[in-house]
């Protein structure tokens, strides 16, 4: 449609496109609200973002006048969408909106009212899970009453996730300042955490409580007590994703919360026996469980180099860690990962170099494995790279020892270490 091809233009086009912004967006908000297409509906919404991104350049006032004219309308039709997929792309244009927007764009009504929304969309989602109990106590319960209830919770998780990421930007945006906005959601992120609840709805929990721990550190002691355990006790959940956000969630707590005096250092540490446990898992490397797995490598990275510092392992653990790698997947987490290896190097810890250094051709094969696979990347991981050329140079410098190492190495990693 025409609709689609402005998307496309404002998108591709960016800045090149601001000269149209002014007339396209006065086409594209009262489409949010033709409901004769749903496409139309659909495409103006996608439009919003790149229609803000495009106009940046041209200064605050000007931005502000927009984003005041596109607000009441779009945030209308993420208060009265009915058509689930069609609701779903309105929250990914306004998560975007946010995080192109910045600070200093939505004003306390705005967000109030952004608020209220995803306050009824979190009390909808909670009733209807009460209504699916009633249906499967009810006496007409079958098949394909189930059917309908498995399809109606497929779509309700990616509306879910379409507020968490929401509130993610949010957070990233807003970092402290939007911990007073969050209260009055916080309720219903906490009752997703119960244990009746599905398995979803503790996944999206928990990577809100991430986000918390994230982007407003100083906040998460008010919120422990609501998010601690369940995140513990998450990390055996049968659901991968799961698994990943409550990993995730004790990295950031040893991250962010670094030290011997860190007041999640015995949480941390009695955290480290189930991340084991998922990494130790026969299907742990299946792939709908790579992630999580990962997520659990980078989890005992973090608590290693944060929380229980790299003196302090034995050599047991350190072979033990070795072993779980290269990781094949999560280039966002593989920063962690390899950087914590090359903390290990650096320092010249004799339990990861080996005996007369013996374990150095299996260090380079996992880090030449990663640039392989893409986990690690030079555009995505600049220092970290520069961190591995410069370890790898300094072992080319002893022509003998390089050479052993090179013997040893896949004809694969001999090419690309060639280029290095």
């Amino acid at each position: 449609t025409a609709c689609q091809m402005l998307v496309c233009y404002a998108r591709e086009l960016k800045e090149g496109f601001a000269g149209y912004t002014e007339q396209v967006v006065r086409i594209m908000v009262p489409l949010l609200k033709f409901y004769f297409h749903d496409l139309i509906r659909s495409a103006a919404a996608e439009s919003l973002p790149f229609l803000l991104e495009s106009v940046k350049h041209k200064g605050d006032d000007y931005v502000r006048d927009m984003w005041n004219y596109i607000c009441p309308e779009l945030f209308k039709s993420l208060q009265t969408e009915m058509e689930p997929d069609i609701l779903a792309v309105v929250m990914e244009s306004v998560a975007s909106c946010v995080e192109v927007l910045g600070v200093g764009f939505i004003d306390s009504l705005q967000m109030e009212e952004l608020v209220e929304a995803m306050k009824n969309h979190l009390k909808k989602n909670y009733d209807k899970e009460e209504e699916r109990k009633e249906a499967r106590k009810d006496e007409d319960y079958d098949e394909e009453v189930e059917e309908g209830i498995e399809e109606e919770l497929d779509q309700d998780d990616y509306l879910l996730g379409k507020i968490a990421d929401i509130i993610h930007n949010l957070f990233g945006v807003y970092g402290e300042d939007f911990v007073q906005v969050f209260d009055k959601l916080t309720e219903y992120f906490v009752a997703m955490l119960a244990p009746e609840r599905p398995g979803l709805e503790h996944q999206w929990a928990i990577c809100v409580f991430d986000d918390l721990i994230d982007f407003a550190p100083n906040s998460t002691p008010k919120y422990q007590q609501h998010f601690l355990q369940p995140m513990m006790h998450y990390l055996s959940d049968v659901n991968p994703g799961v698994r990943q956000a409550a990993a995730y969630g004790v990295g950031a707590l040893a991250t962010k919360f670094p030290g011997a005096n860190s007041p999640y250092l015995e949480f941390c540490k009695n955290c480290i026996p189930y991340l084991v446990n998922v990494i130790k898992d026969p299907l742990s490397r299946e792939v709908e469980n790579m992630s999580a797995t990962e997520n659990c490598i980078s989890a005992i990275s973090k608590i290693f180099k944060h929380i229980i510092g790299q003196d302090n392992l034995d050599e047991a653990t350190v072979m033990t860690w070795l072993s779980w790698l290269p990781i094949q997947e999560d280039d966002e987490e593989s920063v962690h990962i390899y950087g914590f290896l090359l903390d290990l190097v650096e320092s010249k810890n004799v339990y990861a170099l080996g005996k007369n250094s013996e374990n150095l051709p299996d260090i380079i094969k996992i880090l030449t494995e990663g640039i392989i696979n893409k986990t690690i990347k030079s555009d995505d991981h600049p220092e970290l790279m520069t961190r591995i050329q410069a370890f790898i140079l300094s072992l080319q410098k002893n022509e003998g020892l390089w050479s052993a190492i090179l013997d040893k190495l896949p004809e694969t990693h001999k090419v690309l270490l060639s280029g290095q």
